[in-house]
């Protein structure tokens, strides 16, 4: 895709002056939001300047190609080969820095998964995509601290909330969220009929605290006993909170050992609510501009089918199927379907760009 030369002069413009103000700033509060869209921007300009350090070669390149040196101008027209095979690929790499993108590529986030439709085998399910994303979340080297859970009555989780922090988590796991679906032969079933369950699973971004703004007028605030695998803090102390958003109804909980910590986690925990709220809020608004998007952000939209008996996993929104099932749910090979998924997308936000520039 060739860019607009104009746009192109526009991050360099943009990157410059920002540097020149960073280094004149004084003021802490304006150094850090310069600092912030500096590290946007720096990935932008370095590859546009690759592109224009490429394309200022060219014609010097091509005057040496027409060399009567004959060592001279083969040795012209084999760079020239080598630079017009990588120009292409270092456009394109321009043009997804440059396409509309998520600001929340790069965040942390909340995974929340529950247990559907489907009793105690929904439960087992939500515990396997659970322990499914804390391994790949290992891989990964991201670090996965549980908020509050509320385990099945056989085992796995009716809920659990964990935050996952790390560079760009949010960025490769947003497509997760939606309705699960498992196929398989529960452990009690004695006939081995292959029964259908589901869970469903929320990925939000974590934010920071000048994202959203929270008046504590606005929230109730109480303390309970936690319910857990017992002992006696857990059943003498009032350590677990709960916290009410009163305008939106909204409900958070945590549930460890310390007061203090759960206090902390669940005000982490309603932020990324209500800021997915609003997100929402703009996807939906923007709906008919996002038809091609791979995620509609509903998530009664069931996305995945997990079938146990044929080894398979098939991603819905992309016509995706793999047999490598036992893979997935070690998050060993997580990443085969995730990836698709962001190639995806990225084709969606090059045709965005290029609808632009048409």
């Amino acid at each position: 895709m060739r860019l607009p030369q104009a746009r192109l002069d526009q991050v360099l413009d943009r990157f410059r002056e920002i540097e020149a103000r960073m280094g004149a700033a004084t003021d802490g509060t304006e150094i850090v939001r310069l600092s912030k869209e500096h590290a946007e921007l720096r990935p932008v300009a370095e590859a546009v300047i690759a592109v224009q350090k490429v394309l200022a070669e060219k014609p010097e390149l091509e005057a040496m190609a027409a060399d009567p040196d004959p060592d001279i101008s083969e040795l012209a027209r084999d760079e020239l080969e080598r630079l017009d095979a990588r120009l292409p690929e270092m456009e394109r790499e321009v043009a997804l820095l440059l396409a509309p993108r998520d600001k929340d590529e790069n965040a942390s986030a909340i995974l929340e998964v529950r247990a559907g439709t489907g009793g105690d085998e929904a439960a087992l399910f939500a515990g396997d995509l659970f322990r499914m994303y804390q391994r790949y979340a290992a891989s990964q080297g991201w670090r996965v601290e549980i908020d509050s859970v509320s385990e099945g009555e056989m085992g796995g989780y009716k809920e659990i909330v964990a935050s996952i922090t790390g560079d760009g988590v949010f960025g490769r796991l947003k497509f997760e969220s939606g309705v699960h679906r498992v196929q398989r032969v529960p452990e009690t079933e004695a006939q081995g009929r292959i029964h259908t369950s589901a869970a469903t699973v929320a990925v939000l971004p974590e934010v920071e605290d000048v994202d959203i703004v929270i008046n504590d007028a606005d929230l109730r605030i109480d303390t309970y006993r936690s319910s857990g695998a017992g002992g006696q803090h857990v059943n003498k102390t009032d350590s677990a909170v709960r916290i009410t958003h009163l305008p939106t109804g909204v409900v958070v909980t945590s549930s460890e050992k310390s007061q203090h910590e759960n206090r902390r986690k669940a005000m982490k925990n309603l932020k990324a609510k209500l800021y997915d709220m609003q997100r929402e809020a703009l996807d939906t608004a923007r709906a008919d501009a996002r038809k091609s998007q791979v995620g509609s952000g509903d998530r009664s939209e069931r996305i995945r089918t997990y079938n146990f008996p044929q080894g398979r996993v098939t991603d819905h929104r992309i016509n995706l199927t793999l047999y490598n099932l036992a893979k997935v749910m070690e998050g060993e090979a997580l990443d085969d379907v995730i990836k698709p998924l962001i190639a995806e997308d990225q084709a969606a936000r090059l045709s965005a760009l290029e609808d632009e520039f048409n």
